[in-house]
């Protein structure tokens, strides 16, 4: 019974191993701005072009993100969303009200997005300066 006690043990601790302070990342750290202002509130995510490591992503607030992104080359997605009116969920009078959104990122930033970060042991710094049009 101690030995299967201990053995369990041991694969708690090697399944554990994949999310160590050891594993291979980078932190990336940067800021992003939408036609020369800080982007108030948005998403970036790095996708990995050869699909062989995690993805990752962090918030962006006041334009600014850090995030701990696996090595490899990485295509970069940006989005942030605009409120652009407000809608009953219901067809009721006491129906709840919610904001509705749309992208206010180009997609050439995001879903079209060409841009790649090689992302390196330690630490990194980038900025994304996005255009609207």
């Amino acid at each position: 019974m101690r030995k299967l006690l201990l053995s369990a043990c041991a694969l708690a601790a090697l399944v554990g191993a994949g999310c160590s302070p050891g594993a291979k990342t980078g932190m990336v750290t940067g800021q992003v701005t939408l036609d020369g202002q800080p982007l108030k509130e948005g998403r970036i995510q790095f996708i990995p072009v050869a699909g062989d490591s995690p993805t990752a992503g962090a918030t962006i607030k006041d334009g600014k993100f850090s995030a701990e992104v696996p090595l490899a080359k990485m295509r970069v997605e940006i989005n942030a969303n605009k409120v652009i009116g407000k809608r009953k969920a219901y067809d009721t009078p006491e129906s709840p009200v919610f904001e509705e959104v749309a992208e206010l990122i180009p997609p050439k930033y995001n879903v079209n997005s060409q841009e790649t970060l090689e992302v390196k042991s330690g630490s990194q710094e980038v900025k994304y300066e996005l255009k609207s049009k």
